[in-house]
């Protein structure tokens, strides 16, 4: 977004806010100038040398007429812990920056929602649409007129086939795959490996079968 501040505050210390500031820091026009968390949160007033301010207290250390915002937390309570932080940001004046990985794969006309995190290897193809405060991880196919829903999570490795709608709030876990033109519903969860054939309603869960473990112990694999 060109008209976030070029210096932001990230919101969130733990390590996806480690690292957002390396991807902001070593692959972005963005500088990291500060952490933030509720007050009840800090335990130091420092990480990664560089402050760390009660969310409380924001607006006073880093004026939003100066400085972004981007909110670095994951996707606890189906994400709307992140989506709660983004609005109360927004809330008080501050702009979110968004991260796209400058070695995902995008085309022209592509344009995230505010809040993205958009990792290495990703490829979004034409007419793909990503709303606002998305995390896609590293490696997921996102297909040709597919939209990934306001408040999303999407793990690694999912292959989300053309025409797939995905609505708000969802998670996508690592390995999943959807079938074109399939619906996924709000709030559904989508576990590991899991097969999605046709449409989910909302608060859906699906996850497929889990591997048994074998009952022969390893030590008696003759060829291995």
């Amino acid at each position: 977004m060109t008209d976030v501040p070029k210096k932001i505050v990230l919101f969130g210390s733990g390590q996806i806010g480690e690292l957002a500031a390396f991807y902001f820091s070593h692959d972005s026009p963005y500088e990291v100038s500060a952490f933030t968390v509720d007050s009840v949160f800090i335990k130091e007033d420092q990480f990664l040398g560089l402050p760390v301010v009660p969310f409380e207290e924001i607006t006073n250390a880093f004026p939003p007429q100066q400085y972004g915002v981007f909110i670095a937390l994951s996707y606890a309570r189906l994400n709307r812990l992140r989506a709660d932080k983004l609005d109360a940001a927004v809330a008080l004046g501050y702009r979110a920056a968004s991260y796209v990985s400058s070695r995902a794969t995008t085309f022209p006309g592509f344009m995230p929602g505010e809040n993205a995190f958009i990792l290495e290897d990703n490829t979004i193809q034409p007419f793909a649409r990503i709303g606002r405060n998305v995390t896609l991880w590293s490696g997921n196919h996102i297909g040709h007129h597919s939209t990934i829903g306001d408040h999303c999570f999407v793990a690694s490795h999912v292959v989300v086939s053309g025409g797939v709608s995905v609505d708000a709030y969802s998670f996508l876990g690592v390995n999943a795959t959807i079938r074109n033109n399939v619906t996924i519903g709000k709030r559904c969860v989508v576990g590991a490996g899991a097969l999605v054939l046709a449409n989910a309603p909302d608060e859906s869960v699906i996850g497929p079968e889990a591997t048994p473990i074998a009952k022969v112990p390893s030590s008696r694999l003759r060829n291995l």
